[in-house]
């Protein structure tokens, strides 16, 4: 199985506003599949596949299929994470979030600056025009970490993803355990 059999998936199943949605016929196909092949392979018995199979059939939302299907298909966080390079790159989706994070986080130190820079000059030009440009200190200080922001956009990016990852899995953890009680 591959980390792709959760993308055949019309919403994937481990999909927190996913999993509440009622699964199609096709979907309850799609987990007969990979059940057959699991069986196939070995790595299912012929009551395990059985009980599967009939959980699978009657499942009535996506997330019942998870728990079928989970330890047959790469959890959502081994197929969520790829290597690219020496840095880690999450799903397309989460990427696409991460770097919208980064975006803000880049405005917000524009933003500051510019504030910074009006704010200090002018108190500096209404109280001591023609002394020493002190606004020119915290100026630098928020020059600075816009310059950070813009140079490590692919370091920022992967914290980002790394903790998008993370509160994706807490979410997927209290779903089940939700589901569970």
């Amino acid at each position: 199985m591959s980390a792709g059999t959760w993308e055949r998936f019309e919403h994937d199943p481990r999909s927190p506003q996913a999993a509440r949605l009622r699964a199609s016929d096709r979907d309850r196909e799609l987990a007969l599949e990979v059940l057959g092949q699991a069986y196939a392979d070995g790595r299912l018995d012929h009551d395990e596949y059985d009980a599967r199979s009939t959980a699978a059939t009657t499942a009535k939302v996506l997330a019942d299929l998870v728990p079928q299907l989970e330890d047959l298909v790469p959890d959502a966080s081994d197929a969520a994470l790829q290597r690219r390079g020496a840095g880690i790159v999450a799903r397309p989706d989460l990427h696409e979030q991460a770097v919208r994070l980064w975006a803000k986080d880049r405005r917000e130190a524009l933003t500051g600056l510019v504030g910074i820079s009006v704010i200090t000059c002018t108190i500096w030009a209404v109280t001591m025009w023609g002394g020493f440009p002190w606004p020119l200190f915290p100026i630098l200080a928020a020059a600075v970490n816009l310059l950070r922001i813009q140079m490590q956009e692919q370091d920022i990016v992967e914290g980002h993803e790394r903790h998008l990852l993370k509160r994706e899995r807490k979410e997927i953890e209290r779903r089940r355990k939700d589901a569970g009680d």
